[in-house]
């Protein structure tokens, strides 16, 4: 008689069966992540928003979390592609909200980045119609409530809603 003492997890037929379950809860539990960032320049004391081709109103860069991404490497490439803005240091998580508009199950990580560098300002394209530098004492017309919102918990000391 053996004593090894075989794991679940190694027996074929148990693996099939944690992936079929794994399968199940995405199907019927599905949730979807996303981050925004506020990208703070400290030095003129403005912040970066963008404006998409496909949604209205002014917000702040961001995006779903795609498949093998963490949160920061999800911020970094949404920032890169709306902003042309690179990360020259770890973001901030400033806090988690359960987006209700686009779900029941969307998730936002929110990040204040201050350390970064922009090369070129973003022109626009397919996605993204104006993107730019605003000062705090001059946003523009028509933000986002979300938006308007963050600002307000990071500038304003506001408390930080669990709603997007």
């Amino acid at each position: 008689m053996s004593n090894v003492v075989t794991s679940p997890r190694q027996d074929p037929w148990a693996r099939l069966r944690g992936r079929l379950f794994h399968f199940y809860f995405l199907l019927r539990r599905p949730m979807t992540l996303g981050v925004r960032g506020l990208v703070h320049d400290t030095a003129t004391n403005s912040v970066f928003l963008i404006r998409h081709t496909y949604v209205p109103g002014w917000q702040l860069p961001g995006g779903g979390i795609e498949i093998g991404e963490t949160f920061v490497e999800s911020l970094a490439r949404e920032l890169e592609e709306e902003g042309n803005i690179v990360l020259t240091a770890p973001p901030i998580l400033r806090s988690i909200h359960l987006n209700k508009q686009a779900t029941k199950r969307d998730h936002v990580g929110f990040y204040l980045i201050e350390a970064f560098r922009q090369d070129r300002p973003k022109q626009p394209d397919h996605e993204i119609a104006e993107a730019g530098f605003f000062p705090l004492d001059a946003l523009p017309e028509g933000m986002t409530p979300a938006t308007r919102r963050r600002i307000a918990e990071v500038f304003e000391g506001k408390e930080a809603s669990p709603y997007w």
